[in-house]
């Protein structure tokens, strides 16, 4: 990326260790709930990152990936030839819930002993201020060689979106590896979750409930194939095992429809149910959706009954070797920061990360503040502490593995 998403050398005065607590503050007060129908976006929290980059004398790039949704990208130049390398984050947050569960308000970003309260305290605003941060500390202590980029990115919490437009739009090109800036806990996460969205329908025939022989009941087809549904994921788990930083694969069923509008004494035309599909390292996702396929095709014969199955999205799992330079740059600087070398992970769920390794083939560690669980939970939360260490960790791995200082 050149022209005007790249920064020159910028003069300014040394990192302030609390402006990570007060950049996450600002964020997390921005309600960024993808909520259309109440004008909620992303938006006001991308103005905000990038007036906070024009601040240090960068050039952000915003740029549209939906209606209100804008992604926000910035390089930093460094001073001689080098790799590249991506830290990313994501401005969108999920609903709050009911606010009853909360101690405090969920967009109050209040501290209280240390701990900073709100929805994406974890997940992951204290993560995008951290690595924002550690890049403006990196760009005040020059000079080093090759590039940071800072993708800033929506949608992460629905379809990536975000992630898919930033790599359709070339700014993936040339990017060595990437740091994903999610809460783990101080686990050094090496690998993540695969995952599959899918939608099976069942085309059945509407008719009165007291006359069930004249029409075709599609439950009893979505009936079976949530028991096949189980069965596969059964057989998943004996086939690869559990992996010892994912666990178990997993075959979900998450949301069942049927009847327009639903009456109790009509049979439904049709009715659909989807899948929250979660696999790990050794299953073949292409393989798997044809095994879909044939227990949706085995289920319509059974019960007479014709299944349509559509994939809404196929995220393949990523993993990557200890030994990969950005995974020791960040082991290091973990070390030399904390002390000890961290604790080897895996990301339960999917992140960005599986986008930039599908479509671009960039290696991936994933490595944040917040707790590993804490994640679209009421009462979520951050250590300060956490918040001031990770933007020094960041910092430190960026900078080795610019310079190739991975040794001992």
């Amino acid at each position: 990326m050149t022209g005007p998403m790249s920064s020159a050398p910028a003069a300014h005065a040394g990192p302030d260790p609390d402006e990570v607590v007060r950049l996450t503050q600002a964020l997390v007060r921005i309600p960024s709930v993808n909520r259309p129908e109440l004008g909620q976006s992303e938006r006001p929290a991308a103005e905000l990152v990038a007036a906070w980059m024009r601040e240090r004398g960068w050039s952000p790039r915003i740029e549209a990936v939906a209606e209100g949704r804008p992604n926000v990208v910035c390089a930093l130049e460094g001073d001689r030839p080098g790799p590249t390398l991506l830290f990313e984050g994501h401005t969108d947050v999920v609903t709050e819930g009911d606010r009853a569960e909360w101690q405090r308000d969920p967009f109050g970003a209040e501290i209280v002993d240390g701990v900073l309260w709100g929805r994406g305290s974890a997940d992951m605003k204290g993560g995008l201020a951290a690595m924002l941060c550690a890049a403006a500390a990196l760009d005040a202590e020059r000079p080093w060689p090759g590039r940071i980029v800072l993708a800033v990115l929506a949608d992460e919490e629905g379809m990536m979106l975000g992630a898919k437009r930033f790599v359709a739009a070339g700014h993936a090109r040339g990017v060595d590896a990437a740091i994903v800036c999610e809460p783990e806990a101080g686990q050094l996460c090496l690998t993540q979750k695969g995952a599959i969205r899918a939608r099976v329908t069942a085309v059945g025939r509407m008719a009165h409930g007291a006359m069930p022989d004249r029409g075709v009941n599609p439950l009893p087809a979505l009936a079976g194939f949530v028991a096949a549904a189980a069965e596969l994921e059964r057989r998943l788990t004996t086939e690869v095992g559990e992996h010892p930083h994912l666990g178990r694969p997993y075959v979900t069923p998450t949301v069942l429809r049927a009847g327009d509008p639903a009456q109790i004494n009509v049979i439904p035309g049709s009715g659909t149910l989807a899948l929250d599909i979660r696999t790990v390292p050794g299953i073949d996702h292409e393989e798997l959706i044809d095994r879909l396929w044939q227990a949706a095709a085995q289920v319509g014969r059974d019960t007479r009954t014709r299944l349509e199955l559509t994939v809404i999205d196929d995220r393949p799992p990523t993993e990557i070797g200890a030994d990969e330079p950005i995974a020791r740059a960040v082991a290091l600087a973990h070390r030399d920061v904390v002390g000890r070398e961290p604790e080897i992970g895996g990301v339960p769920g999917t992140t960005d990360g599986t986008i930039l390794w599908r479509d671009a083939g960039i290696p991936v560690v994933v490595y944040g503040p917040g707790g590993k669980w804490i994640a679209h939970q009421a009462n979520e939360h951050v250590a300060v502490d956490e918040l001031r260490r990770c933007v020094e960790i960041y910092r430190r791995a960026a900078r080795r593995f610019l310079e190739g200082d991975l040794g001992g």
